[in-house]
């Protein structure tokens, strides 16, 4: 069974880099097959759904929502199955739910996903 767990802090400073890590466990992310993906939904525009942020392939490839790419990373350590998040420079806008997702033909397992507020 795939699992995928995040981890991270659930409050976070303007201006900050917000730092979050998806645990991987019954995959790897070193898989040909799938994308590992990051995936938020605000709390503040519901109806803007979900945000796809970005994406790291087998080969640690990266690929980022163009309208977030400035402030973006994704990276991974493979010893640890595990890849994250950075989001640079972030404001009470980025407040959202964030998951890690796995995308085969469609986005078949997700994280809980992890709550972060950006708040003074």
């Amino acid at each position: 069974q795939v699992q995928l767990q995040e981890s991270g802090p659930g409050l976070v400073k303007p201006s900050q880099t917000l730092t979050l890590t998806c645990t991987v466990s019954g995959d790897s992310i070193t898989s040909t097959y799938v994308t590992w993906n990051w995936i938020r939904q605000s709390p503040e525009s519901p109806g803007k759904g979900l945000e796809w942020m970005g994406v790291i392939t087998y080969d640690g490839s990266t690929y980022y929502n163009p309208f977030l790419k400035s402030r973006t990373s994704i990276s991974r350590d493979t010893s640890k199955n595990q890849f994250s998040l950075q989001l640079a420079a972030v404001t009470p806008e980025d407040t959202a739910v964030y998951y890690c997702a796995r995308e085969g033909e469609r986005y078949d397992y997700w994280g809980q996903g992890t709550q972060v507020t950006v708040s003074s």
